[in-house]
């Protein structure tokens, strides 16, 4: 985008502003959000200090709406970018545009757009700042109602891959594609009433890349179908989805020539007391991108839903996490949650919730027999859906228990065995094969009065030697974090993550004079962090000071790696 371009932007914003000031029809809305870091160096922990010492990313989205018209852009600001986020962002500019028009029977957008197709495993462009990710569509976008229950999508452009110099830089390849939906009961009279309520859909992806190869024939178009089925029958909910992807060589399947596949089952069932969740999951050769030399998260044309629980405590989402393996998982999870009656003498007077998880992850069965590799069909290997062998990935079992024991005191005690294969969903270099925890969690709240309360949290990570006596990784953790709130608008909270003693420590982080004349065999490492906050309104501001030891942080099995901080973190948020 040129500077013209974008001056005639800031011209039309301002005077969509002095319409609706003219005009009571029309409506601006939008939120902003600036991060600022200055950091320090710490060699004990591998944290560096920037040139710039400072960094900040910056955002603001204005969205205009009157009458059947809308427009809106975001604006966008790295200088630079702060620590985790890709280096490809970078400069001040227009990261998101569009203008549209809706009414009853059409929805169309040109420009940005977001969008997805069932639950996103043939096609979702979505944005998570958390993540540094946006693979946003630049193009067209057309949404028809031509009945009721009846929804049909078109989708035609080029992925956001980066954003650099204030620009935004868009991937080689075109992806376009439809997707059309059915509600049977409001589109069909005799149904409406029918306790059994049943949805159709279907979709149709393609992308087009062209062949730079010589060495090779690629598919310059490679197309992706499938559809899916929701039912409903009053406490019960089933919905499943299955996606076929073509040949589809690329930098993450090694350029063979196989199919893709992607299958995905849930089952539900809640009533008083009682819910019930049930999902699997069969992937294999489903990485799908506008760019087939891409890797890492660039240009995902689809996304995989994860297959295990989001979990939110510090030790346990953030030392071992999962990221899905697009190239192929078979995956399964199920949770039940139930509440001890009130009154009882388990349940107690106000009811004692318990919540049960399982998930795992295995690698899928890939038949090697009868493959040549002089075969100029370029197929590697056989396999089939939900043909799981018994490679583990990942394995997650968790419950907790809450209860409120009077009307200022709760209490929620959890316990998680995960288990990861480092080799395949890989969070460490100080690792190899299946990583065993048990981590345990405390979780206390108290009400003081009306405007006081206070919280605190126990966690304890514990990693299991393996057969050999070895203890992978970094050894045993421990966090404590105390939380005090003064409603509604203030909020403390100290932290600490304890790197408990072993042998290991001094050859991870080192000998340094930070560490005095301590030795960290003996004493461990501390990632001390205060923190405290001022909400006003549609205000927020948050600042931070400590330690953040280096990892991945993860949102639904997508990741991102954050290297070792120490400084200040200042976060300023505001909705109007």
């Amino acid at each position: 985008m040129n500077k013209i371009t974008f001056c005639a932007l800031i011209l039309s914003i301002s005077t969509l502003g002095n319409a609706q000031e003219q005009n009571s029809g029309g409506t601006i809305t939008g939120n902003m959000e600036t991060s600022f870091q200055y950091l320090n160096e710490d060699s004990l922990i591998g944290a560096a200090q920037p040139d710039t010492k400072g960094l900040m990313n910056s955002y603001m989205n204005v969205f205009y709406t009157q009458g059947n018209f809308k427009a809106g852009m975001r604006f966008e600001s790295y200088l630079p970018r702060i620590q985790g986020y890709p280096n490809r962002f970078d400069g001040t500019g227009i990261g998101m545009r569009y203008v549209g028009y809706e009414n009853d029977f059409i929805d169309i957008t040109l420009g940005s757009f977001y969008e997805q197709f069932g639950s996103g495993m043939i096609f979702r462009a979505y944005e998570d700042r958390a993540l540094g990710y946006d693979n946003l569509m630049d193009g067209g976008r057309v949404v028809l109602r031509p009945i009721p229950g009846v929804k049909i999508k078109g989708v035609y452009g080029r992925q956001r891959l980066s954003f650099q110099n204030g620009l935004i830089v868009h991937s080689d390849g075109i992806t376009r594609g439809f997707d059309g939906e059915v509600n049977l009961n409001s589109a069909i009279k005799a149904l409406k009433l029918s306790k059994l309520k049943i949805t159709l859909g279907g979709s149709f992806m393609s992308k087009w890349q062209d062949d730079s190869r010589e060495d090779l024939i690629l598919p310059e178009n490679v197309g992706a179908y499938g559809g899916r089925l929701k039912l409903k029958y009053k406490k019960f909910a089933l919905d499943g989805e299955y996606i076929i992807k073509e040949q589809d060589p690329s930098s993450d399947n090694n350029y063979v020539y196989n199919y893709g596949h992607a299958a995905l089952l849930n089952f539900n069932y809640s009533t008083r007391g009682l819910g019930v969740a049930l999902s699997a999951k069969s992937v294999d050769n489903m990485s799908f991108r506008s760019d087939r030399t891409k890797t890492l998260q660039d240009l995902f044309i689809n996304y995989l839903p994860s297959m295990n629980k989001v979990h939110t405590y510090n030790l346990v989402s953030s030392l071992y996490p999962y990221a899905t393996q697009p190239v192929g998982e078979i995956a399964f999870q199920g949770e039940v949650l139930y509440t001890l009656k009130r009154g009882s003498k388990l349940g107690g007077k106000y009811g004692t919730s318990i919540n049960l998880n399982y998930s795992s992850a295995y690698g899928p069965n890939r038949d090697l027999s009868g493959v040549n590799a002089q075969d100029s069909t370029g197929i590697a290997y056989s396999t089939g859906l939900f043909d799981m062998s018994d490679s583990l990935y990942w394995q997650d079992i968790n419950v907790n228990m809450y209860r409120k024991f009077n009307k200022s005191f709760y209490m929620r005690v959890s316990y998680f065995n995960i288990s990861l294969n480092n080799d395949v969903g890989k969070v460490t270099g100080d690792a190899k094969g299946i990583i065993n925890t048990n981590i345990g969690v405390i979780d206390m709240g108290y009400k003081i009065n009306k405007k006081h309360s206070i919280r605190a949290e126990l966690q304890a990570l514990i990693v299991t030697p393996d057969k050999y006596g070895k203890v992978n990784d970094k050894g045993d953790w421990a966090t404590v974090l105390i939380e005090y709130n003064i409603s509604p608008s203030l909020f403390f909270s100290v932290m600490d993550q304890w790197n408990l003693p072993n042998d290991k420590l001094n050859d991870i982080y080192g000998s340094d004079t930070d560490a005095g004349d301590d030795d960290l065999t003996k004493t461990g490492l501390h990632f001390p962090y205060v923190s405290a906050g001022y909400i006003h309104e549609a205000t927020r501001v948050t600042v931070g000071y400590g330690r953040q030891r280096a990892g991945l942080f993860c949102v639904g099995g997508v990741c991102r790696f954050v290297p070792a901080s120490n400084g200040l973190t200042v976060s300023i948020t505001h909705s109007f």
